[in-house]
């Protein structure tokens, strides 16, 4: 296999979005074992949660490859360019899924391969065909982008308590300013592509608007709910409140200005906001009790 192809096969992973899973799930286990405990467990957890992922990017990829040439920002895919084989990226995709579930339970445990098995069916057969259906897609989207802490703590503890759903909330809330800036800037090429985004059906963007401002509302005192539920202390407490309160101002902007360049500030401001998050949580979870 050359470099070209190889990197091609790398590209239809999606990487990105394939590490911002594996480090939430990573900090469902820390903060469900309170540590470090049986790393073994936790090297298996990364890699089956990984190739799920993957084989979840991958599969995405094959089924949006006609509308994926359609648009500016997809165009030279590797399956719209023809560089990998769309039954290829099938097989490809399937293998990856299936063999992350089943190093998942035969390592960690049922419940946590049950639930990435179902964040990779919500995103496979519910999210992605939604696309073309109903602008609530990015709120069903979101449901299987929040699971993976959850199915982090079920590795570390064997269940899913009401902390693991405090994490999950945190995730479920901030994809939706997220998304919606990423909708919003490329509502133009989404509407080639016939996917029915919110900015899409409503230009006017009063309901993107709308949604932006409750769920980032929502967010704060979600992601404060840590710090109450004893995970974390007053460290975290305040770096959540103040992040929280900048991630809204941003939206604020945004919500009042609806230029282009403020959304792209809000999906700047996010992408900044959850990894300081995540930091803020793991170290006044774990290091600094």
């Amino acid at each position: 296999m050359n470099k070209e192809l190889f990197n091609a096969y790398v590209e239809l992973t999606k990487p990105r979005i394939m590490t911002m899973v594996v480090v939430t799930a990573a900090l469902g286990y820390l903060l469900g074992a309170k540590g470090f405990n049986e790393p073994l467990v936790l090297f298996f957890l990364l890699l089956g949660v990984a190739l799920t992922t993957a084989g979840s990017g991958v599969l995405n990829h094959y089924l949006e490859r006609d509308v994926d040439a359609l648009m500016q920002r997809t165009h030279n895919r590797p399956l719209p360019t023809g560089l990998i084989s769309a039954g290829n990226a099938l097989a490809f995709g399937i293998c990856l899924v299936l063999s992350g579930v089943i190093l998942l339970w035969a390592t960690v445990n049922l419940l946590t391969a049950f639930l990435s098995l179902l964040s990779s069916f919500l995103y496979i057969v519910v999210y992605t065909p939604l696309k073309r259906i109903s602008w609530l897609n990015t709120t069903i989207g979101a449901i299987p982008g929040a699971l993976p802490p959850v199915g982090g703590w079920a590795a570390a503890t064997g269940e899913v308590s009401f902390a693991a759903w405090v994490l999950f909330g945190i995730m479920f809330l901030w994809q939706h300013p997220h998304f919606y800036a990423i909708a919003w800037i490329f509502r133009d090429d989404y509407a080639k592509g016939g996917f029915k985004m919110l900015p899409v059906v409503e230009p006017n963007g009063t309901s993107t608007f709308v949604q932006i401002f409750i769920t980032t509302c929502l967010l704060l005192p979600v992601s404060l709910m840590p710090t109450f539920l004893g995970i974390s202390g007053p460290v975290y407490l305040y770096g959540a409140l103040f992040s929280g309160l900048m991630l809204l101002f941003v939206a604020g902007n945004f919500i009042f200005s609806h230029s282009m360049s403020d959304a792209r500030q809000l999906l700047k401001a996010s992408v900044i906001y959850l990894p300081f998050l995540l930091f803020l949580i793991i170290v006044d979870g774990i290091f600094l009790k």
